[in-house]
């Protein structure tokens, strides 16, 4: 018994050195690198083994969470996430949508859209289950949420208050020529994102069929465009002539400016599109690297943030709302009316407070940056992030990853921990672990 405590002592100590050298090294590295150059940076610092931990870690995580005692097990094992990389291929899951409601109360999609998932609740250290919810979406506003349902997509004042719209799914027919026979769905792929209008009577509907606003009576395509649509069928028709007519979307998404007054949508076909309220499009905008994949409006309206990627890098610009209306720019080339905010990331999420944009990235980072280009901080998580949130105070952001953690942080604390891998003076104070076929863990 007594070889078995100080083995698994030992353990713990080379698992808490080990962290806090390597994110103290990974720091400094960075830090002169982004203020000196890399040239002077040096060799970038190796990630150090720590596999044979990791058994010893879970153990310490589950006896933690089963006594209710996480005092001394942050501790005593920081985080750290490349060594819990080999673990992910058949323990991890997606979690594609979180919100933060305004009493603290956590909720969020576990799994997949497209595959079997359901919500959850967290309130403090106890998660249950939301079983009249599958999938949902809030407003840039924070008043209003959406949810799927069988008879239509549901609007609510507050979560799972009290209802104000129920809008009909698109039939698939929206926006294709008469000239065009097409079969149309029953019911379009389940939504990557579902966007609530500020006025609580309409939702931004994405997925891969296709980007509609859904109202209560009609359904409107915004993407892929009439034009894309003709040009796409006419070659379906003449190469596969006895195919079935479809369409679908890759990388798509979309946002809904806090106003309501401009959408924002693109997909890895089109360049950045901005309609307006009418759903007119009045702006478009060439991509600054490869593909479309990701818009963002800033808090108070002023600014949209448009990411495109290639593989796993990508260059997001931004554009002041004011200028939206007739724009039109070119792919890869410089604009006086478009800035460059952002030059690291493949964005997947993101998250706005005043003065600043939050975006959370393919290679499992935060990054922060002024609606100028300024930038401001950035927070390593590990694995790409699924979704970002933040508290309407703008003191306290959550994160999720396709790893299945979900994480909470405190902004502004000056409480950074040794082992934190970053540059701003957040501290992440709780992880959750959801993996498959186990209750959720607090690290």
């Amino acid at each position: 018994m007594n070889q078995l405590f100080t083995s698994k002592k030992n353990l713990q100590k080379e698992w808490k050195s080990k962290t806090i050298d390597y994110a103290q090294a990974i720091n400094a590295f960075v830090e002169k690198g982004m203020t000196e150059g890399w040239e002077k940076a040096g060799k970038e610092p190796q990630e150090p083994s720590r596999e044979k931990c990791v058994k010893a870690l879970l153990q310490a995580i589950r006896e933690a969470n089963i006594k209710g005692e996480f005092e001394t097990l942050r501790e005593d094992w920081p985080l750290a996430h490349a060594p819990l990389i080999p673990l992910l291929e058949e323990q991890s899951q997606s979690i594609p949508t979180i919100c933060l409601l305004n009493d603290g109360t956590i909720v969020a999609r576990i799994g997949t859209n497209y595959q079997d998932g359901h919500v959850i609740k967290i309130e403090g250290t106890k998660v249950t289950l939301v079983p009249e919810v599958d999938l949902f979406g809030r407003s840039s506003c924070r008043q209003y949420f959406a949810y799927t349902t069988e008879a239509g997509i549901r609007i609510t004042k507050g979560w799972l208050g009290e209802q104000t719209a129920l809008c009909t799914y698109p039939t698939g027919k929206e926006g294709v020529p008469e000239t065009f026979d097409v079969a149309g769905f029953d019911r379009p792929t389940a939504p990557s994102r579902l966007i609530p209008f500020p006025d609580g009577t309409r939702v931004l509907y994405v997925c891969e069929d296709g980007i509609f606003v859904l109202e209560e009576t009609k359904a409107v395509r915004l993407l892929p465009t009439k034009e894309q649509i003709t040009e796409h069928f006419d070659w379906l028709s003449e190469e596969y002539p006895d195919d079935e007519l479809s369409m679908n979307l890759s990388m798509e998404h979309g946002a809904v400016s806090p106003d309501g007054k401009f959408i924002a949508v693109g997909s890895q076909d089109s360049s950045h599109l901005i309609f307006n309220d009418k759903y007119e499009l009045v702006g478009d905008i060439g991509n600054m690297s490869e593909y479309p994949h990701y818009a963002l409006f800033s808090n108070d309206g002023s600014v949209v943030a448009l990411n495109s990627c290639h593989f796993y890098n990508g260059i997001t610009i931004g554009i002041n709302t004011s200028l939206l209306t007739g724009i039109k720019t070119n792919a890869y080339e410089e604009n006086e009316k478009t800035i460059v905010l952002e030059e690291m990331s493949r964005v997947y999420a993101g998250a706005s407070r005043e003065g600043e944009m939050i975006i959370g990235n393919a290679n499992g980072y935060i990054r922060a940056f002024g609606l100028d280009g300024e930038r401001k901080w950035e927070h390593h998580i590990g694995s790409s992030v699924g979704d970002i949130d933040i508290s309407e105070d703008g003191k306290t952001l959550i994160c999720s990853t396709y790893a299945g953690f979900l994480s909470i942080l405190s902004l502004d604390t000056k409480n950074r921990a040794p082992y934190e891998i970053g540059s701003g003076p957040h501290h992440e104070w709780r992880r959750w672990i959801f993996w498959k076929n186990q209750k959720p863990l607090i690290w």
